[in-house]
């Protein structure tokens, strides 16, 4: 109990924006850092302070445990998935797979990606689930897409574009 209630002024501290947490009286010999942490904790961190800062925030309907669990499928589809290539007539087949959480992750990733941003001026991508994952057949539009394409890989193509902050708000506003 002792070493629980030791742990408080830390997770106050965390949990409080910087600005905030500047006007506390503590250790801190001059500014704090603006990242929070690690990238998944500073993702909501940035997320939960500007819908503190904004009057309209529907705290009914915030889940912040969604945003969180999206943030999960992306490290394990980024760091933890095997994934192959195997070149076409004009594109490739990418194989992602894993086992257990990562396999869930990837077919919830893949299959929503290609679906909501898989259809670009460079490429069009259709998806469907295997056991182990994934498969993906990604078709250029044109041979300057179809290099881009190769050079950026799979992950390099979720990656494009700024449709996950936006999505990003939207899990996190219960949106989705």
């Amino acid at each position: 109990m002792k070493a629980m209630f030791a742990a408080l002024p830390l997770a106050l501290l965390i949990a409080v924006p910087a600005d905030a947490a500047m006007s506390m009286n503590h250790a801190s010999s001059g500014p704090l850092p603006k990242e929070s942490g690690q990238s998944a904790f500073a993702a909501i961190h940035e997320i939960a302070t500007m819908l503190e800062a904004d009057p309209k925030t529907d705290w009914s309907k915030v889940n912040i445990d969604g945003l969180r669990q999206h943030l999960i499928d992306m490290d394990n589809v980024v760091l933890h998935a095997r994934i192959t290539y195997e070149p076409t007539a004009n594109g490739e087949h990418v194989h992602v797979a894993g086992d257990g959480e990562v396999r869930d992750s990837i077919q919830r990733m893949v299959m929503m990606h290609a679906r909501m941003a898989g259809d670009t001026p460079d490429w069009h991508m259709d998806a469907t689930e295997a056991p182990d994952g994934a498969h993906l057949n990604v078709t250029a539009k044109t041979p300057a897409g179809l290099q881009k394409m190769k050079a950026l890989g799979l992950i390099g193509m979720m990656a494009e574009g700024l449709h996950h902050q936006l999505h990003h708000m939207m899990l996190a506003r219960g949106a989705m």
